[in-house]
């Protein structure tokens, strides 16, 4: 049997130190400006702030799992938890796909009400709410600029303060559309506007967090593929028992079985085989199971 962890357990090293400090800054910066959101947006009657606050609360939501990521990153597996502690990080972007679809159901039902019977807006207000959060993720996205390209979660989080910048201006315009026409529905159009830019984006964090947490393919590899590279290595006659999964969104690990040929030794095609799933597929957590051919007479191959 053989192993190959060469970067198991480092693949968040590079996030550490100054990208935590930076990703602490904006945390607590996006954290209270979202408290004010809401508060502006329930005070000055605006609901498309307060969709834009939804919007606000996945980039808190980004930068706390990013963050998390650090954190739990360095924590060693331990006796019960022999894959450490990075699910959590899956399982706290899970929740926050999901809580998102429920505020977007409230803002979009909110929304039909007020297209049906129109409500005053205090457009200055809303402006200057508005205006301060574009501010707010101007300088957080200033933070992040320096990490995003090193590290997956800081790279996220960034995306996701420049999306909402985005929904700042639509806020902002909407503000200044109401306030020199008197068109108040311009205020739930802007905010279904700003539900449907996130919604996309939410569905596809709840699919691929969906996907890690029921251990499934991760995106961009196949295991067709993965099969085929690995049969046409020297010594292999055949596999079974293939799987490929992953712990995190970016920390992947693959099992086999490989059935030699009559000829071939084992420890030069476990080392040829690992080579080939490091090389083509950029997995370095592998565990290879050889056997003999009469030792695999019996295996159940519907893995195959």
């Amino acid at each position: 049997m053989a192993h190959d962890h060469s970067q198991a357990g480092h693949a968040h090293d590079h996030t550490a130190g100054a990208n935590a400090k930076m990703l602490g800054w904006a945390l607590a910066l996006t954290s209270i400006y979202l408290i004010a959101e809401v508060i502006g947006g329930i005070v000055f009657n605006s609901l498309a702030l307060l969709s834009d606050a939804a919007h606000m609360m996945t980039d808190v939501a980004a930068l706390a799992i990013a963050l998390m990521a650090i954190r739990l990153g360095r924590k060693a597996p331990d006796e019960k938890r022999t894959f450490g502690y990075r699910r959590f990080e899956i399982l706290a972007a899970a929740f926050n796909a999901v809580l998102l679809f429920a505020v977007a159901i409230y803002v979009f039902v909110e929304a039909i009400k007020r297209f049906n019977e129109p409500q005053e807006i205090q457009s200055w207000g809303m402006l200057i709410v508005a205006t301060i959060g574009l501010g707010v993720n101007l300088v957080s996205m200033r933070l992040l600029t320096a990490g995003k390209d090193a590290s997956f979660n800081v790279k996220g989080a960034y995306l996701e303060v420049w999306a909402d910048m985005i929904g700042s201006v639509g806020v902002i315009l909407g503000a200044l559309a109401i306030r020199f026409t008197g068109w108040t529905w311009v205020d739930p159009v802007v905010a279904v506007a700003i539900g449907l830019w996130v919604l996309p984006r939410t569905w596809i964090l709840l699919r691929d967090t969906t996907n890690v947490l029921l251990e499934g393919v991760p995106a961009g590899l196949s295991l067709k593929e993965v099969r085929a590279a690995i049969s046409e290595v020297e010594g292999v006659q055949s596999l079974h028992d293939l799987h490929i999964w992953s712990v995190s969104n970016d920390e992947v690990s693959c099992t086999v079985h490989v059935v030699l040929t009559n000829d071939a030794a084992a420890e030069p095609v476990q080392q040829a085989v690992l080579e080939v799933i490091k090389d083509h597929f950029d997995i370095s957590h592998v565990t290879i199971q050889t056997e003999e051919k009469d030792q695999s007479c019996e295996v159940d191959h519907s893995h195959k």
